[in-house]
């Protein structure tokens, strides 16, 4: 008895593939499926299956690229390069003028004059006297201290005048003439300060003055005659409703020239101080008159 003689040779080869294995029929089976073939098959239309699914995927993508690339550049237009897609259009664009907020025309009230404060006595009525006009002991103008000394306050104009200043005030109206004297070293000056009811009073005062129309020195308190007798400068402005005048010599007696000037600049320090706590009076009135509304 033998086995596997003389017939083809039936050994199976697990290298080679069941399809190219030498298929013999089994001994008292011929009808039998062959399960090993059956399942490769399977296994093959299964794989087809996956590769046609991946294919056809890969299709669907690029057709839909495609598309919206069609899409991109229709847009933009045809036969024409395509620009940047990322905003809208100048068209798409509000203009300024359609977004720009707009507010109803306002006009903001004109600002108080300081000088009208000072102008009139109707308007000008904060206190007011010699000691409130030029305060403290001294004043310091630039590098220059001048030492302040008595101080003076009348309401006869013409009592503290001298020349042809009393009638000028007089007949303008004067109601009030300030006096004060400040020294430095040998050189003296008395500022004069009369009040009016108007500016046009003050003005004219001023303009009526002349060379002769002088306050009268005011001395004491540490403070030497001066200007009795001895040439002495003498200036004249207004401000508002009020007029000022300065006289300065020398304490020595000494008369006083062109080349002295020391005394030019010490008259014109006190004319320039008088003029500035005028106007800073009616600042003042016109900022408590802006905040009072």
């Amino acid at each position: 008895m033998s086995f596997g003689q003389g017939g083809p040779d039936s050994r199976w080869d697990p290298w080679t593939p069941h399809s190219q294995q030498s298929q013999q029929p089994v001994a008292g089976g011929g009808d039998t499926p062959d399960w090993v073939a059956l399942a490769e098959a399977s296994e093959a239309r299964a794989r087809r299956r996956r590769l046609l699914f991946i294919g056809g995927g890969a299709l669907a993508t690029v057709a839909v690229a495609a598309a919206v690339a069609v899409a991109v550049v229709s847009a933009n237009g045809s036969g024409e390069h395509a620009g940047p897609t990322g905003g809208p259009s100048t068209a798409d664009i509000p203009s300024e003028s359609a977004t720009a907020p707009s507010f109803a025309p306002t006009t903001a009230p004109p600002p108080l004059n300081p000088k009208d404060f000072v102008s009139s006595a109707k308007k000008d009525t904060a206190p007011l006297g010699a000691e409130i006009l030029f305060p403290g002991t001294r004043l310091i103008m630039g590098e220059t201290v001048y030492r302040k000394g008595p101080a003076a306050d009348t309401r006869d104009c013409a009592s503290a005048a001298q020349k042809t200043l009393p009638a000028v005030l007089t007949g303008n109206g004067c109601t009030r003439l300030m006096r004060v004297t400040y020294t430095k070293d040998d050189v003296a000056v008395t500022v004069g300060v009369a009040v009016f009811d108007t500016a046009a009073q003050a003005a004219k005062a001023k303009s009526q003055a002349d060379k002769k129309s002088i306050v009268s020195p005011l001395t004491g308190d540490g403070v030497k005659s001066f200007c009795t007798g001895a040439v002495c400068r003498s200036t004249t402005n207004a401000y508002g409703r009020y007029a000022y005048f300065t006289l300065t010599g020398f304490t020595t007696g000494k008369d006083v020239t062109t080349k002295d000037t020391q005394v030019f600049r010490a008259g014109d320090d006190l004319a320039e101080f008088a003029f500035r706590q005028i106007r800073r009076r009616g600042e003042a009135q016109a900022s408590a008159a802006a905040e009072a509304g």
